[in-house]
């Protein structure tokens, strides 16, 4: 194609014009030259914008993207719009005018897991994210400096990346990537659109990871459908639906499946809408299911005396956390949330088994070995979502195998894992007044069920590091809603605590700035290094002493940050990832 003198001319203004337009409304977030910041994702060299036309580009910038932090540009000029996708289509040229790609040979043979690998959600079966990795240390964190950015389109990400093979696996909305461990360059991209009709996380798009076996990557879609991928190309090999074409009720999927026993097993979302929620393990070669296990039970099945009033055909009991697995005793542990209706207990009179408990499941057959339920009857949304880990330490004189559990309802619980025997149970807050303790018999001793604390704890990850024999959380001091029994407001604020596992006291904690209502329930990870590393509510990822509560080193992300970090090893090196705001952030010495 030949081009005239005059456009020649006249083509250095036209794009000093789009930069200028591109720079006031776009380059805050994704930076003058496109390729991202803490703000917002890259958008040169993007194949996202590659594979829309130039009118698909038009609608997105007219209508934005709220979900994902994006705004409506409605508001500008027409002319100015479509110089903002001529910019955006100039960005990627490169990419639109290069030949097709060559399909890489797919890749069959995988390494074996190596000592550096975080091959799991947790990093371990154990659910206690304490890595052994010890080349960071409180004499070097100081110089951490971030190796590479990822940018995925989608504003406040959830998930923990898992690294094999010198490949990190991340989630976003409907999304799967495989990105080259040093460099973060993606090497697959598997994606589907939006489910209609759904509600909740799972309308949001949140989702926490993958897991992954031999050949496959398994991933837990926003309907609650499993996907086995191929873990050399992202292409789908199989998908189950979940939930039995019976169940015609509001569910979700945000949850890492698990792998044991070569299963996968999965939970899923929508207990705050009414669902009827269940654990379940799948075959990694087809999809067929291995078992299913039921958490709110039907007429006939124990559990349904603790419900008084009519059938719990949708009683809640989500199961969207990943669980925890022992070996040595096979046992996985598993988390469940709330009962259904939520705060309106009306038409369910009783403890509600089995929501707001952990159950003890035999991983062949997901038969009940023991549960715990730590709020019986809830009426305040105390899901029992959160982290169980398992630990083998010396407990007050003795070899035990422990559970941790630091529950929504403020207590701090150490279980014999083996038996469920409550060994320990104390609040791990200031202020826990809906009951005033744990009696002999397990049960709390309720003073006001809607009492404080409005929250306390979340699904966020904790830790317990053995160096130190503390265990770690992001707690919140809060008291907030509708005043049940005349309980002042307490605004709120939140803290990064240990834990003596022992007693129960607070050994050392750092309060934290920011917002106490910010949704920012980022999760800790300890490491043989001595550090825990944590996201702070006000955007900051930080490193502190494990002995102390030492502040050692922070990193400004700028951005809401929802997940937990992990840290793996390749080419010798330790590095820490975590998603912050739209990026999967690498950093390294």
């Amino acid at each position: 194609m030949r081009i005239s003198a005059t456009l020649l001319l006249l083509l250095p203004l036209a794009l000093s014009g789009q930069q200028d337009i591109f720079n006031r409304h776009c380059a805050g977030c994704h930076g003058e030259d496109g390729r991202g910041s803490g703000k917002g994702p890259g958008l040169a060299g993007n194949p996202r914008i590659v594979e829309q036309t130039a009118d698909q580009l038009g609608a997105y910038l007219e209508r934005g993207n709220p979900a994902a932090g994006m705004p409506s540009f409605s508001d500008l000029p027409t002319a100015d719009r479509a110089a903002l996708v001529r910019h955006l289509r100039r960005l990627n040229v490169e990419t639109i005018i290069s030949p097709p790609p060559v399909e890489a040979p797919r890749k069959t043979t995988f390494a074996p897991l190596q000592p550096g690998d975080w091959p799991t959600y947790n990093g371990n079966d154990s659910g206690n994210r304490f890595s052994p990795l010890k080349q960071i240390t409180t004499a070097n964190v100081a110089s951490l400096k971030v190796k590479w950015v990822f940018p995925i389109q989608y504003f406040g990400i959830e998930t923990t990346p898992i690294a094999a093979d010198g490949v990190l696996y991340v989630t976003g909305p409907n999304q799967v990537y495989a990105l080259d461990a040093l460099t973060g360059a993606s090497l697959w991209h598997y994606s589907r659109p939006a489910s209609p009709g759904l509600l909740g996380d799972s309308k949001l798009g949140t989702n926490r990871g993958v897991a992954i076996l031999r050949d496959k990557v398994f991933f837990v879609t926003d309907n609650a459908h499993l996907l086995g991928l191929d873990r050399g190309t992202g292409k789908v090999v199989w998908e189950t639906a979940m939930v039995p074409e019976t169940q015609k009720q509001p569910y979700g999927g945000t949850i890492a499946p698990l792998i044991v026993h070569d299963t996968v097993i999965v939970g899923v979302a929508g207990a705050d809408h009414g669902i009827r929620g269940f654990i379940a393990a799948y075959k990694p070669d087809n999809g067929g299911l291995a078992w299913r296990r039921w958490t709110v039970p039907k007429k006939g099945e124990p559990g349904i005396e603790t419900w008084t009033g009519p059938e719990p055909v949708a009683g809640g009991g989500s199961s969207w956390l990943t669980g925890s697995y022992d070996a040595s005793t096979d046992t996985l542990y598993w988390a469940t949330g709330n009962p259904w209706p939520d705060s309106d207990d009306r038409d369910r009179p009783g403890d509600n088994l089995y929501t707001n408990c952990v159950l003890a499941l035999d991983p062949k057959t997901g038969d009940l070995k023991w549960y715990y339920q730590f709020t019986p009857h809830d009426v305040k949304d105390r899901d029992a979502t959160e982290p169980n880990v398992l630990v083998d330490t010396v407990y007050r004189g003795k070899p035990a195998k422990l559970l941790l559990h630091a529950d929504r309802n403020g207590f701090f619980y150490v279980f014999d894992r083996t038996n469920g025997k409550i060994l320990l149970a104390k609040p791990f807050l200031r202020r826990v007044d809906w009951a005033t303790s744990i009696g002999a018999d397990g049960r709390p001793v309720v003073k006001d069920p809607k009492g404080c604390p409005s929250d306390a704890a979340n699904w966020d990850a904790t830790a317990f590091s053995p160096m130190t024999k503390l265990y770690y959380l992001m707690a919140l001091e809060e008291c907030v809603g509708d005043k049940p029994g005349g309980y002042p407001d307490q605004s709120g604020q939140r803290f990064l605590r240990a834990l003596n596992i022992e007693t129960g006291e607070i050994a050392w904690e750092v309060a934290q700035p920011g917002a106490a209502r910010a949704k920012t329930w980022t999760g800790v990870l300890a490491t043989a290094g001595g550090l825990i590393f944590y996201g702070r509510p006000n955007g900051g990822f930080a490193a502190v002493d494990q002995k102390t509560g030492k502040s050692l080193w922070e990193f400004p992300t700028n951005v809401r940050m929802k997940a937990s970090a992990m840290t793996f090893s390749v080419g010798g090196n330790q590095y820490v990832a975590v998603a912050a705001g739209p990026n999967i952030i690498c950093f390294g010495l």
